[in-house]
C-alpha cells in the first residue's frame, strides 16, 4: 500500500519529508520519492527504487533545500520497481510534480490523448497521466489568458481550477498531492477512495496517507472526505468540495501515542504486526458485541435486521493480505450464515 507525506511551513522539507516516509514504512514499499520546490521556485526531485535509505543516501549527497514539499513510498502496480516509476512524477515542462495513491482505470485513453497533444511520458505508471493532464489543463488556462501568467492573487485559483478539471476527467480511486514550479507557499490535495488527513501546525501543515507521520509534529488533524480538494498553506487551509464547494472543516484531536507507529522492540514491522493480533482483534470488537441481547451493533452499516435477512448473495473485494482473509471468511460465513459468497480482487 503506498504513502503519501507533504508539508509546508518554516522547517526544511527535506527531513520532515523522510521523518514521515519511514513512519509510513510498515505500509510496505518497493521504491521512494521526494520533491522539494528550492528558494528560486525550481522543482527539486530525488526518488530511488529500493529502501527509503538509499533515498536518504541521495539526499545527504544531493540536498533538495525548500520549505515546502511531497513525498512518497511506492508499491508497485502499474510498471516494476525502478527511479523512473518511482513518485513523484512531472506534468509538463517542469510545471508541476503529483504523488498519488489508487489505480487510475482509464489511463491508457487518457496516455494516448496527451501524447498526441506533445507530453513525453518517462514511466510506465498510470500516475504520470495525472501528471501531465493537471499540466495541460493549467496550460489550457494560460493560453486563454493570451500567453499572459497569472498575478500572485490568482495563482491558487488557476492551480484549484486545473486540478478540478484534470479529476473530473479521471475513472478510478485516488489520493493525491501536487506542487507547483514557482508556487513555494501551497500544496494541493485531493481524495476519492485513497485516506489523505491533514495536520495542522504552528504556522505550518502536513499531509499524510494516514496519521503516523503527523506523530510527535502535531496532535491536531483535519479528514478529507472524497470529492473534496484542500488548498494548503503555511498559514491557511481551506477545503473544497468538488461538487458542494467551500465546506468548513473540522479540526479533530489526533490521539495516537509514538509507539503505535514504530516498531518497538520488533525487529519489522509485520513482527509487530503479528504480535498485536489480540489487541488489534480487541479493538475491532470493541462496542460491537452486545452479550446481554446476544447480539452485535454494526455501526455504519445504515442496514436494518430486517433488510439483512433479506440478502440473498455477498462479495467481498479485496487485495494483498485482506484478500487471503476474505478467503476464509467466505468458508466461515457460508457456513454460519448459509449464504453464497464469492471474493474478487478489488483492483
Amino acid at each position: 500500500m503506498c504513502g503519501i507525506v507533504g508539508y509546508v511551513g518554516s522547517r526544511d522539507a527535506e527531513n520532515v519529508l523522510l521523518h514521515g516516509l519511514r513512519k509510513l514504512e510498515y505500509r510496505g514499499y518497493d521504491s521512494a520519492g521526494v520533491c522539494t520546490i528550492r528558494p528560486d521556485g525550481r522543482l527539486e526531485i530525488t526518488k530511488a527504487a529500493g529502501r527509503i535509505d538509499i533515498l536518504a543516501a541521495k539526499l545527504a549527497e544531493s540536498p533538495a533545500p525548500g520549505k515546502i514539499g511531497i513525498g512518497h513510498t511506492r508499491w508497485a502496480t502499474h510498471g516494476p520497481a525502478t527511479d523512473e516509476n518511482a513518485h513523484p512524477h512531472i506534468g509538463g515542462n517542469d510545471l508541476l510534480a503529483v504523488v498519488h495513491n489508487g489505480v487510475i482505470e482509464n489511463y491508457r485513453s487518457l496516455k494516448q490523448r496527451l501524447e498526441s497533444e506533445g507530453y513525453c511520458f518517462r514511466s510506465s505508471t498510470d500516475t504520470e497521466v495525472i501528471a501531465h493532464l493537471i499540466a495541460s489543463c493549467l496550460e489550457n488556462q494560460l493560453l486563454a489568458q493570451a500567453h499572459q501568467g497569472p498575478s500572485a492573487a490568482e495563482d491558487h485559483a488557476l492551480f484549484v481550477t486545473a486540478l478540478e478539471q484534470a479529476l473530473d476527467q479521471l475513472q478510478g480511486a485516488y489520493g493525491l498531492a501536487v506542487v507547483f514550479q514557482g508556487a513555494p507557499d501551497v500544496v494541493l490535495a485531493a481524495r476519492r477512495g485513497s485516506p489523505l488527513v491533514v495536520g495542522v501546525g504552528d504556522g505550518e501543515h502536513f499531509l499524510a496517507s494516514d496519521a503516523s507521520p503527523l506523530v510527535g509534529y502535531t496532535d491536531k488533524i483535519v479528514y478529507l472526505s472524497d470529492h473534496e480538494v484542500a488548498v494548503v498553506t503555511a498559514h491557511s487551509l481551506r477545503v473544497i468540495h468538488r461538487e458542494q464547494g467551500p465546506v468548513q472543516h473540522r479540526v479533530k484531536v489526533l490521539d495516537v501515542e509514538a509507539h503505535h507507529s514504530d516498531r518497538g522492540k520488533f525487529a519489522h514491522y509485520m513482527l509487530k504486526e503479528i504480535f498485536e493480533q489480540p489487541e488489534s482483534l480487541e479493538n475491532t470488537m470493541r462496542g460491537r458485541l452486545d452479550e446481554h441481547a446476544a447480539t452485535a451493533h454494526f455501526g455504519g452499516l445504515n442496514l436494518s435486521p430486517q433488510q439483512l435477512r433479506r440478502v440473498s448473495r455477498i462479495l467481498m473485494t479485496a487485495c494483498g493480505t485482506s484478500w487471503h482473509a476474505s478467503l476464509v471468511g467466505e468458508y466461515i460465513i457460508e457456513e454460519l450464515a448459509r449464504l453464497p459468497v464469492d471474493v474478487e480482487y478489488a483492483s
